[in-house]
């Protein structure tokens, strides 16, 4: 160990310091910590929400749709050839996971003294019910075969509070068009995302009632959803699935689909990103205010060391390392404070959200090792290019000066 480590190591841990530095030295510590810990938090709860909203949006919409230009943008789709040759050649593109077929359809629920205008989305045998499984209230999920149509749909908590709809009820759509028609199902049962904009609009159907109702052929379908391996090729990914699909269909992101959402969510890294720079510009001052009342402590020390021959070079680094130390302890103790408040929150939901307003009933939190390091890395070289500048008070001291300081 050199001697600039030998006396950074006596600095921070020797348990001689004075009155004064003994307090600066642990709030500058308690500084670093809390601050930390904040940053955690901060990127935690931005990227669990991003994260909540995007996979719920994802739930509704798969990541890609290819369906047929439509120009008045409405729920009535043109059919598409389920065995599509440019659409089996998209299937095969790597980074693609799954594809579906769906089409959709405008209707009106009516009972005796309520009525709500949805859309009826019809799905197929190669529906993927993760996403709705794990967020079922009431019933269960239903069953689809292709050679034998099912009545059984699935309704949202919302609407199941403003029709007082339950599952096991019976159901009445009505579909505006020539000549009008009406459909009678069973509800299997009752999911809730909190996306309001979604639970009060989709039911989920057979897609052979759709394919029936637009007197479509069974080998006709609305579109196809697409889900992909990584969400962070979600836009090379797109532009794949539209090359490929050719110029007769339109393949669009699920960021194309619902630009508002995505865009609000982005906003949020904003907010992060405001968080954590404070954080550091807090820590930084409370640690450049210790490093200097410990310089200043040490006047006689420095006017030894360069009595002795030592560089000014050689003296700051001795500060710096010190620095070093204590912004440390004080990443060490904000990484088990922060990273224990992430999880408390994960597993016990402690802090709560209005629901109808951010689409999620509570703070929620996400965090990798990956965004740890990089934290942790990022926090240590800011703060220490911040300590570079004030152990240039080690260059004004001489030894002539430090023995008058004495």
């Amino acid at each position: 160990m050199n001697y600039e480590l030998l006396f950074a190591r006596r600095i921070v841990f020797s348990r001689d310091k004075s009155v004064i530095s003994r307090p600066i030295v642990r709030l500058a510590i308690w500084s670093v910590s809390l601050g930390f810990a904040v940053m955690i938090l901060a990127l935690a709860i931005v990227s669990g929400f991003k994260k909540e909203i995007r996979d719920k949006v994802i739930g509704f919409g798969a990541h890609i749709q290819v369906s047929n230009y439509d120009e008045n943008n409405s729920y009535e789709n043109k059919p598409i050839d389920r065995n599509d040759t440019t659409m089996q050649a998209v299937a095969k593109l790597p980074g693609i996971r799954h594809m579906q077929v769906f089409a959709t359809k405008a209707g009106i629920i009516k009972t005796k003294d309520e009525i709500q205008g949805v859309v009826a989305k019809g799905i197929g045998s190669d529906f993927d019910w993760n996403y709705f499984r794990s967020r079922l209230t009431e019933g269960r999920i239903f069953s689809i075969q292709d050679s034998v149509k099912s009545d059984a749909v699935l309704i949202s908590a919302n609407i199941s509070e403003k029709l007082d709809l339950h599952a096991g009820d019976n159901l009445v759509m009505y579909f505006i068009q020539q000549p009008p028609r009406v459909r009678k199902f069973k509800i299997s049962g009752v999911y809730k995302t909190g996306l309001e904009e979604f639970d009060n609009l989709y039911v989920f159907c057979d897609l052979a009632h759709i394919q029936k109702l637009n007197d479509w052929t069974a080998g006709q379908v609305g579109g196809f959803e697409i889900s992909i391996d990584d969400f962070d090729r979600l836009d090379e990914m797109g532009g794949k699935v539209y090359n490929t699909a050719g110029s007769s269909l339109n393949a669009r992101t699920i960021r194309e689909i619902y630009p508002q959402i995505f865009d609000w969510l982005r906003l949020q890294d904003v907010n992060g990103l405001i968080i954590i720079v404070l954080m550091l510009i807090v820590a930084g001052i409370n640690m450049i205010s210790a490093l200097i009342i410990i310089i200043l402590e040490r006047v006689n020390m420095i006017g030894t060391l360069k009595a002795m021959g030592s560089a000014d070079s050689s003296v700051r680094r001795i500060f710096i390392a010190a620095a070093s130390f204590l912004i440390g302890r004080g990443l060490l103790w904000g990484n088990i404070a922060g990273i224990g408040l992430v999880l408390l929150q994960k597993y016990f939901h402690l802090l709560h959200l209005d629901q109808q307003s951010y689409y999620i009933s509570y703070v929620p939190v996400n965090i990798s090792l990956f965004h740890l390091l990089i934290l942790n890395a990022g926090t240590l070289v800011v703060c220490m290019l911040m300590m570079v500048l004030p152990t240039m008070i080690v260059t004004r001291i001489t030894p002539m000066k430090a023995l008058r300081f004495s």
